[in-house]
């Protein structure tokens, strides 16, 4: 149960993408080129691999994959708390405590390889 809930949270995460481009926009680094086409193949591998977390066969490759990704995109975590500079204490605390939970998350995909 617990493995359909974390795949289907990618799979959601990657619609977003679709939905919500530029809030995905807005956390790219500003050293990362081809922002749009980040965000769009970023979107498409969560989908792919959350699925793919699913299926017996490839649940293995896809748990890899989404390490690679969570630590692919954690400069855009980064990036989202150097963003709310300007944001209430709250704001900048649930961005402060996103960094070490993307660590968590990156474990919690390890225990499917």
């Amino acid at each position: 149960m617990w493995k359909v809930f974390f795949a289907l949270f990618f799979v959601l995460g990657g619609i977003m993408h679709f939905v919500k481009t530029e809030f995905y926009l807005n956390m790219m680094p500003p050293w990362i080129p081809f922002h749009r086409p980040a965000v769009f193949w970023s979107g498409i591998a969560e989908i792919a691999l959350g699925i793919a977390l699913l299926v017996p066969a490839t649940s293995p490759w896809a748990a890899w994959g989404l390490i690679a990704l969570l630590v692919a995109v954690f400069p855009a975590n980064v990036q989202m708390l150097l963003n709310a500079k300007n944001a209430s204490r709250g704001i900048k605390t649930m961005h402060w405590i996103r960094l070490p939970l993307q660590g968590g998350l990156i474990f919690w995909a390890y225990t499917y390889t």
